[in-house]
């Protein structure tokens, strides 16, 4: 196996390795990894978590980026029928077509690991949730403040919250310190394990548009709703007033003040009532 001696963490795709066994085997367990389990990993790095994964589970397709730690991976795995090393962007295709290449049926019964680079977390994260067929469960290491924007709630909401929050239950697992990386962040971690909804508890029609809306909303956050929303749905103030006043929120409420009930709320007035917005208009 690769080790940290013989290996140079690429700054380009944020390269922190975690090698403590004590904590590789709590994030396993926070996934309650069983021998019934599909798991794909995203960004398996030097392969230290992918062998805790591949003692566990059924089957571990680990997706990785860098084609010089693919080449390794690979290597180390030789023996290892049921691990899977494939390269390439998570981002470029969804989890069940990154399984598919793996020949692993693309269903629901997968989870999905990952110790994320901080500066994608929130693409990386919303392109799981977004992308049918989901995972049952998502265990990932984040960088702990966006770990507590993850699980956040009113009066301190915010979009990545509600993006998450919209498909899964989000908890902190635990937090885990900079020292225990190589090389060693500046902020601490945490782990975070989402429980994917079997469908969205919410009946929303067209769920980009819903995120239109609240993408609108979290634009200009220093704004009251009415100006914030106003400005980002290219409309008039006193347009988005009349929707806020119908969906019982209060025009002079800040973005991060509502709950997501409130946010659908809203965005079943737009669609509903037809109103002449710009930028969200009425589903065919």
């Amino acid at each position: 196996m690769g080790t940290l001696d013989t290996w140079h963490p690429r700054k380009k795709w944020g390269q922190h390795f975690l090698t403590d066994l004590r904590l590789l085997g709590a994030i396993a367990d926070a996934a309650q990894v069983t021998r019934d389990d599909t798991i794909l990993e995203i960004g398996p790095g030097l392969g230290h978590l992918t062998r805790v994964l591949a003692e566990r589970a059924a089957r571990v397709v680990a997706v990785e980026i860098d084609a010089e730690l693919v080449a390794r991976l690979r290597v180390d795995f030789a023996n290892a029928p049921h691990v899977t090393i494939l390269q390439g962007d998570v981002l470029t295709a969804a989890p069940a077509e990154w399984l598919a290449q793996a020949t692993c049926a693309p269903t629901r019964e997968f989870k999905i690991v990952a110790n994320l680079p901080y500066y994608i977390t929130s693409a990386i994260l919303r392109h799981i949730l977004e992308s049918p067929p989901r995972p049952r469960v998502v265990v990932v290491m984040v960088q702990r403040e966006v770990a507590q924007r993850i699980v956040a709630q009113p009066p301190q909401m915010n979009l990545l919250a509600v993006s998450v929050q919209f498909f899964a239950h989000a908890r902190i697992v635990r937090t885990i310190p900079a020292g225990a990386f190589h090389p060693r962040p500046q902020v601490d971690s945490a782990l975070v394990r989402l429980d994917v909804f079997d469908s969205p508890p919410y009946d929303i029609p067209d769920v980009s548009r819903f995120f239109a809306l609240v993408r609108a909303g979290f634009g200009e956050r220093r704004k009251q709703l009415r100006n914030a929303l106003a400005h980002g749905l290219g409309c008039t103030p006193s347009v988005v007033e009349t929707a806020l006043t119908h969906a019982r929120i209060h025009p002079t409420r800040r973005a991060e003040s509502l709950a997501l009930s409130e946010w659908v709320d809203l965005y079943r007035v737009l669609a509903s009532e037809n109103i002449p917005i710009a930028n969200f208009t009425k589903p065919m």
